[in-house]
């Protein structure tokens, strides 16, 4: 894998000049794990591709926003989309969009994965999963969740354990992991899954209570009565569809190299990041398989943009 990496990075690409500016667009607000990440690996990508990767924002629609403005870019390597899960499951909920996920796009690589903490206000005085039912089945007021938007892991995985759970509740789409916190602390909604990197300081300070993660571990949902439970969220780079496989394979290469560097292992394992760079094929069909998934599981949910 190492030879593979130094290889890829040794060969030089007209299209990705030494010192032209790289745009690493980021499909979602400052502050969440899309952003944290995207902003972690820029200086090292900078330091291997011999260009300076930017990193910019441009959120809206699920991560619909930036995965156009990529989709729509010259395909030489200039310009990058990190992306989530909203990639798997957009083109089941969004009618209309200039791009299709499937054909827009070239796979770079999978970067990570991550569990998703089911939290609540600590207002709330509940500091387990039945006690958190029990609590929403006897005051149904109560029965309101937040997600960073229609059909993200965050609400995809709340309306699994919801219709699971048999309770009714009210869903409350923010626009960006930052805000879904800021309405949980502000009172609007009393829990949401969220990500560790968002929650973490919030836990420490005793604001929120975690209840379980929603993959296999410790604490975990499925352990908590609902055996199979596990829904979590994944961060992945793309350029656009047509960009010279040379071109993808030197970006895949500076990346996985950028996510797995040694001295930033602990800050990733403190943000609940896990490192999963395998390349642009693993990512091909990593991609396929989850729309298959999410596909399935917004059938069975009824998932729908109208709520």
């Amino acid at each position: 894998m190492l030879r593979r990496t130094l290889l890829a990075l040794s060969v030089p690409v007209t299209a990705m000049a030494q010192d032209r500016p790289v745009r690493l667009v980021i499909a979602f607000p400052p502050g969440g794990s899309t952003d944290i990440l995207g902003r972690l690996i820029a200086p090292r990508m900078t330091e291997l591709l011999g260009a300076t990767v930017t990193p910019e924002n441009r959120s809206g629609a699920s991560g619909a926003v930036g995965a156009g403005f990529v989709a729509q870019a010259a395909p030489d390597g200039a310009t990058l989309l990190l992306d989530s899960g909203g990639q798997a499951v957009n083109p089941f909920l969004l009618r209309g969009l200039s791009f299709d996920y499937r054909t827009a796009f070239a796979p770079v690589t999978l970067l990570a994965t991550l569990p998703l903490l089911l939290v609540v206000r600590a207002e709330l005085g509940v500091t387990t999963l039945p006690a958190l039912l029990a609590r929403l089945r006897a005051e149904p007021r109560l029965a309101a969740y937040g997600s960073v938007g229609i059909g993200a892991r965050t609400n995809l995985a709340m309306a699994a354990l919801l219709r699971r759970a048999g309770i009714a509740a009210e869903h409350i789409p923010y626009r960006g992991g930052a805000d879904q916190i800021t309405g949980m602390l502000r009172g609007d909604v009393a829990m949401g899954f969220t990500s560790i990197a968002l929650a973490a300081p919030l836990l420490r300070e005793g604001r929120l209570v975690s209840l379980g993660q929603s993959l296999p571990g410790a604490n975990s949902i499925a352990g908590q009565g609902f055996p199979g439970f596990a829904i979590g969220d994944w961060l992945a780079l793309l350029a656009p569809a047509g960009t010279p496989q040379p071109v993808v394979e030197r970006l895949a290469a500076a990346a996985a190299d950028a996510v797995n560097q040694v001295a930033l292992r602990p800050r990733l394992r403190e943000l609940g990041f896990e490192p999963a760079a395998q390349g642009p094929e693993a990512l091909a069909r990593f991609l396929e398989a989850e729309r298959i998934a999410m596909g399935a599981l917004i059938a069975a949910e009824g998932i729908r943009l109208d709520g």
